[in-house]
């Protein structure tokens, strides 16, 4: 160790230096892969695995399937392999992928702006029931989701799949995912702008082009002009909402870096008002710069809403005009605040032709094919044609003339699919869970329909919307941080000391214009036994305690940490 001429104590030698290694961004020169995920997307696009499953894969089976495609590029086809059944939370962070590996897939439908015809309802229903083992579950981003999918099925899942004009193109991998759109977009009469074209538009550019199949991470997107601000805006890397321009009309405000899983963050304005016919081209631009500029080196760091963090809006306005778009933006308004707290527009609602839309409430997005079927005929028999999904796990029958609502309603309601749930039914939102999801620790949808069943026995005279999200790990698939009761599925301490299934609570989140991350009171869990307790312990206390009008969000924010607990 050498000496600093000046004093007697030791310093240390200067070390050499040395490049930076950056973050992997494209745009810097940093092309060469810095992980896994990274080189085998550069060994392969993953759009081109379809051809190896429909060659090799279906005639061969499960153990003919390059690893790299099982658990990698075959995200581009919306399969992911399932969780083996019987392997217990305990075993989640342990177990290699091939030993969580089910010979099985979940396979996610992918349905833009949450748009479906009754036939295409019909044929979902008919795979399920053929090859899903009768499995549907509705997304919280619009989609369907099927498990017990084989490989040998997928060829004529396919087929029978894009026959009816739907795909699983992109619904999985780093890539542009499903476009959410407002449910109610064309025939709402409050809207203020139709997103329908740009949502169609992007669709034509965007997916299944190579030139957008390799993003850092997934890119996760939304359209609506509902005032209702309906598809979770905040929470996408890219979000156009409507909005009024006091001199050129209807538009949209453009919204980027949002992300839950387990670095939150709430989406920035870029402060810019987008003319309808400009949106894929801002698209396009906002999309691009997440391919060149987005980070590569780390996987934890690889989503769109890191890079806003390090740049800001105003350099990402900046970057986006300069060097993609080639223009100026137009300045614009910021959205109004939303007049009804609902978004999911559940119930009976006059439509601008005339006719009626009808929302209806299953149990945590749980159908089944049959009920699928059963509902695609009840809309098909009321004279409607068109149905939708919604960003809160819902469904909605389009075109409904006046005098056929009644019996459209009762028909719904013998399948459980109730058009006037309790706030329990209407506000419990659950992701996957256990039982399938390979990164899962506890069960949720199950937990979350015994919940609903429990809340409406123990508190009917609650009247209040309330969200309640559970998730079974700490990935935010069911959005708890921004859920006015968020569950994180995690391994608890019983009363016993026994390791046992169980929650961490996030109080007081919430969407919309006052959008904000819930509140964890220290050291607050509580096992899957005492959840109902625990939940109606706290709804009772909000109750007692609530000021006039006052929103559990708001009152969560300022209530002692005894209350809570």
């Amino acid at each position: 160790m050498a000496t600093d001429p000046d004093r007697s104590t030791p310093v240390a030698p200067r070390r050499k230096a040395g490049r930076h290694r950056g973050e992997g961004q494209w745009a810097a020169g940093h092309f060469t892969p810095l992980n896994g995920n990274e080189q085998f997307k550069k060994d392969d696009d993953g759009l081109n695995v379809r051809t190896r499953i429909e060659t090799i894969y279906s005639k061969r089976g499960f153990h003919s399937i390059d690893p790299n495609d099982l658990r990698g590029r075959m995200r581009w086809w919306g399969l992911y392999t399932q969780r083996k059944p019987g392997i217990d939370g305990g075993k989640t962070a342990i177990l290699e992928p091939e030993e969580l590996d089910d010979e099985h897939f979940m396979l996610r439908v992918r349905i833009d702006g949450g748009r479906l015809t009754t036939e295409q309802l019909r044929v979902i229903g008919e795979i399920s029931q053929e090859f899903a083992r009768g499995t549907a579950d509705i997304t919280d981003r619009q989609n369907i989701q099927y498990h017990w999918i084989r490989i040998e099925d997928m060829p004529e899942i396919w087929r029978r799949l894009e026959g009816v004009g739907l795909s699983t193109t992109e619904a999985c991998g780093d890539t542009p995912r499903v476009i959410l759109g407002s449910p109610v977009a064309g025939i709402a009469e409050d809207e203020i702008i139709d997103g329908t074209p740009a949502i169609d538009e992007i669709h034509r550019r965007i997916v299944g082009n190579p030139a957008f199949s390799n993003l850092p991470r997934k890119f996760k997107s939304a359209i609506s002009g509902s005032p209702l601000l309906d598809v979770a805006h905040e929470i996408n890397d890219i979000a156009f909402v409507g909005v009024r321009h006091p001199e050129r009309g209807p538009g949209f405000d453009l919204w980027v870096g949002g992300g839950l899983s387990t670095n939150p963050k709430i989406g920035q304005r870029l402060g810019a008002w987008v003319p309808l016919d400009e949106v894929a081209d801002v698209y396009e631009g906002v999309i691009s710069i997440f391919r060149d500029y987005g980070y590569r080196r780390l996987r934890t760091r690889a989503r769109l809403k890191f890079l806003l963090a390090d740049w800001g809006a105003e350099k990402f306005r900046r970057v986006l005009e300069d060097e993609y778009l080639l223009r100026k933006l137009v300045d614009g308004p910021a959205p109004e605040q939303p007049l009804e707290r609902w978004r999911d527009h559940v119930g009976v609602h006059r439509q601008k032709d005339g006719t009626y839309y009808v929302g209806f409430a299953p149990r945590v997005g749980r159908v089944d094919g049959t009920t699928l079927t059963k509902i695609a005929d009840l809309a098909a028999g009321h004279g409607s044609g068109r149905l939708r999904t919604t960003a809160e796990q819902k469904m909605i029958v389009l075109d409904v003339a006046e005098d056929q609502v009644p019996s459209l309603v009762a028909g719904l309601e013998s399948l459980d699919l109730t058009v006037r749930p309790s706030p329990f039914r209407r506000g419990t939102m659950a992701c996957t869970g256990i039982e399938f999801c390979k990164l899962a620790i506890v069960e949720t949808k199950a937990r979350g329909a015994s919940l609903i069943d429990e809340l409406e026995r123990r508190i009917p005279d609650f009247d209040e919307p309330i969200t309640i999200n559970i998730n079974g790990c700490p990935n935010a698939c069911a959005r708890i941080q921004v859920a006015d009761i968020g569950l994180k599925g995690q391994l608890v301490l019983d009363e016993n000391g026994d390791q046992v299934e169980g929650f961490q609570v996030h109080l007081g989140g919430a969407l919309g214009l006052e959008a904000g991350f819930g509140r964890k009171v220290r050291g607050l869990k509580v096992t899957s036994a005492a959840l109902p307790d625990y939940v109606e312990r706290v709804l009772k206390r909000f109750q007692a305690e609530r000021a006039d009008g006052e929103r559990f969000a708001a009152w969560a924010a300022r209530a002692d940490e005894d209350a809570l607990s």
